[in-house]
């Protein structure tokens, strides 16, 4: 019996960081603020639509939101290499619980403005794109190295389960409590996640000395991070495997159409909500059994395989003639797409220099959240010209093409290990 016990554990998540008192709490934080955080993603475009009716303002405040963040992800992990880590998530945690509660206002109020709803979207992603990098970059400091790979599964897994969580549970509120107390929530677990920061450990840069060296962030420093990750291969192909992963192989856009003209006999509704749910489904059941993997030294096949795996999940989504065999690819996607997170998280955090891991984090915040932006546009368009499974399937057959000549011909990823 002993010995079966030993072998469920190496199945299971790998929880040896959770014995860090520090990482512990900005995990448990974490928890919180993933499910509150999408309960404002969900109302805002809710309350968008309902002034609106329009599903072309839900998409513009999308885009609205985009540009702070790509700006402050890139500047803010220029801030998270100049200054005390501990006191950016200060600053910004704070920042964004304040914006929450501007959202209830607003919507408590009955304001109703379009305009309104668009500038405290562009603020709070500003404040995000600051408070990701730091975030991120913390947790080398906070767990030692040969635990980097579990601490990034553990976060990982609690953030998709905010994917899942969160949307259920606005969806069960919004008819009982209404649409502004969604913002009150969040602004109340985002109160959690600021006294669990004030409980982190300073976390200074290690440059720092008595006498106190203090760094600019400026366009400069931005530019240093990338002139770093163009000097350090392994760095610049752990970025262009994410985008390669999801550009081509992300078809998000062509749920409502598959859903419709695929698999309406299911149901068009039905089947909508379970393609949109698979993913972070899949994701979150490879993050519970991410003992499986967290322990791998080769980081960089890790990676190389887990995107190969994406494109092949996709395929096979794209060629699936039955929703329920369809969902099962999609979150076989998720598990890869997991395994594709953990290792490159880990590889920006090993591979990093500390000076560099805010900006290292920043560009990664930029990659994570402007790549499915552009395979909206992408497969929406190729879905349109050639049919909505025709551009599934070859999308998911070219991050298999892309990802094993990006592995043949530029060795450094798979040479990577720890």
């Amino acid at each position: 019996m002993p010995t079966r016990r030993r072998g469920l554990r190496r199945w299971a998540m790998d929880t040896r960081p959770l014995r860090r008192p520090a990482y512990r709490r900005l995990w448990s934080s974490t928890i919180v603020t993933a499910v509150g955080s999408q309960l404002t993603a969900v109302a805002v475009p809710k309350q968008i639509y309902d002034i609106t009716h329009s599903s072309a303002w839900v998409g513009a405040a999308s885009l609205a939101g985009l540009l702070p963040l790509v700006v402050f992800a890139l500047w803010g992990g220029a801030v998270a290499d100049s200054m005390d880590r501990r006191k950016l998530l200060l600053i910004t945690n704070s920042g964004i619980a304040v914006t929450s509660v501007l959202f209830w206002l607003q919507a408590v109020t009955g304001l109703a403005s379009v305009a309104v709803l668009m500038v405290l979207l562009a603020v709070q992603q500003a404040f995000w794109g600051l408070n990701a990098p730091a975030r991120n970059a913390s947790i080398a400091r906070l767990v030692p190295a040969e635990e980097l790979t579990a601490a990034n599964a553990l976060g990982s897994t609690v953030m998709q389960t905010g994917q899942v969580v969160g949307p259920l549970l606005a969806g069960v509120l919004i008819p009982v409590i209404g649409l502004a107390e969604l913002y009150l929530i969040d602004a109340l677990a985002l109160c959690v996640t600021v006294w669990a920061v004030v409980r982190l450990p300073a976390l200074p840069p290690l440059a720092a000395t008595g006498a106190t060296v203090k760094r600019r962030a400026g366009v400069r420093e931005i530019a240093d991070g990338f002139r770093y990750i163009a000097l350090h291969k392994v760095l610049l192909l752990s970025f262009l495997a994410d985008i390669i992963a999801m550009v081509f192989g992300m078809p998000r856009a062509l749920f409502p159409q598959l859903a419709g003209e695929t698999y309406g006999s299911y149901g068009e509704g039905l089947a909508l909500g379970l393609l949109f749910a698979a993913i972070p489904i899949g994701a979150v059941a490879g993050g519970l059994f991410s003992g499986t993997f967290s322990r791998a030294r080769r980081h960089g096949w890790m990676v190389i395989g887990a995107v190969v795996a994406w494109g092949a999940a996709i395929t096979g989504f794209g060629l699936s003639d039955s929703l329920w065999l369809a969902v099962a690819f999609l979150a076989l996607a998720g598990v890869a797409d997991m395994v594709s997170m953990v290792f490159r998280g880990a590889i920006l955090l090993s591979a990093a220099s500390d000076e560099m891991r805010g900006r290292m984090q920043g560009v990664f915040t930029v990659v994570v959240a402007g790549g499915p932006r552009l395979a909206d546009v992408l497969h929406g368009t190729a879905g349109s010209a050639f049919g909505a499974r025709t551009a599934t399937v070859g999308g998911g057959l070219l991050v298999i093409a892309l990802m094993v000549g990006l592995a043949l011909l530029v060795p450094a990823l798979r040479r990577y290990r720890v």
